[in-house]
């Protein structure tokens, strides 16, 4: 699969999981993390604001994959 096809295909995915990411991240911010001090819902709110990095670090990483030709193309034989 050639890499733009394939940051297509990752980007779909990426704005797929945001979109369900962020309302779930909403919610609880809004039903547990308001009944906490103030320390722990700034620690929570940074975790929270990173959190999705996570998952999506594997995707990003498949989507920067060189081509097939491009990697045989850059080796050098001596």
């Amino acid at each position: 699969m050639r890499r733009r096809t394939r940051s297509l295909i990752g980007t779909i995915v990426m704005l797929a999981f945001i979109i369900v990411y962020a309302p779930v991240a909403m919610a609880l911010a809004d039903s547990r993390i308001a009944q906490t001090p103030a320390l722990v819902q700034t620690l929570l709110y940074c975790f929270l604001g990173i959190a999705w990095i996570f998952p999506l670090m594997p995707l990003i990483s498949w989507m920067q994959k060189p081509d097939a030709d491009e990697a045989g193309a850059r080796r050098v034989d001596p």
